[in-house]
């Protein structure tokens, strides 16, 4: 097994730890969806893929109806996708993932933060190139049709990273630019999507002592438990 298994296993229910704060995220994609593509699922690709997740993470389809909605009126507010970077305690680079409606807020937040707890917010590209941006797909076991191996070579032409089995299905990862190609084959051939996302790996991790350890821990929970926060990755071993 590769990096994207280790690092999927690591993670492994850390991002939707909570399940309000997961609907609310789920709420904050398919607002910026439904902006970017409009509210029909069928011919909005990114919608599909929100709603996707919505259902994996047992989010009530009429939530999920609301939301496309509230987000369809024009008098709706937006969410802008912004990227933090910077350096906890001990030389551990950390990325930060937020939608923001409100972005004097989210950086006053996220830096103070950093400071609170000995750490660095950096500039844009200050630690982004230690981490490959992926995305990747969950789909079932069963129902497939081919096997394992046939599957990997129809998705060669996608530049596939990796795809395994685990006790939750089969995961695919990918560089971040495949995809659409990769959505698009799997519809295609009528193989249900139980999840998909993006993730950043890092390419190398540091260990840590234990103290070392619960010095970082104290900084990404802080910043894990702001509502603006979608996503937090770090190079701790």
């Amino acid at each position: 097994m590769g990096r994207a298994f280790e690092f999927r296993k690591a993670r492994k229910f850390k991002r939707w730890s909570a399940m309000s704060k997961a609907f609310t995220r789920i709420g904050k994609d398919i607002v910026m969806a439904v902006k970017e593509g409009g509210p029909n699922p069928e011919a909005n690709s990114r919608l599909r893929a929100v709603i996707q997740n919505a259902k994996a993470v047992n989010m009530p389809k009429d939530n999920v109806e609301r939301a496309i909605k509230k987000a369809s009126e024009k008098d709706s507010g937006t969410y802008k996708e912004v990227l933090f970077e910077g350096y906890a305690p001990h030389g551990i680079a950390i990325l930060v993932e937020t939608a923001t409606d409100n972005n004097n807020r989210t950086v006053a937040n996220i830096r103070s933060y950093f400071n609170k707890c000995h750490g660095a917010l950096g500039t844009s590209g200050s630690v982004s190139f230690m981490f490959d941006h992926t995305c990747n797909f969950r789909i079932p076991k069963e129902g497939l049709p081919m096997n394992l191996e046939e599957l990997e070579l129809e998705l060669i032409d996608a530049n596939i990273d990796e795809i395994f089995e685990d006790e939750d299905g089969i995961l695919i990862y990918a560089p971040f630019e495949s995809y659409g190609a990769i959505q698009k084959y799997l519809e295609e051939k009528n193989i249900e999507i139980l999840s998909s996302g993006f993730e950043r790996i890092p390419q190398n991790t540091t260990q840590l002592t234990e103290e070392q350890m619960a010095d970082v821990e104290k900084l990404l929970e802080k910043i894990e438990d702001d509502d603006d926060v979608m996503n937090v990755y770090h190079t701790m071993g």
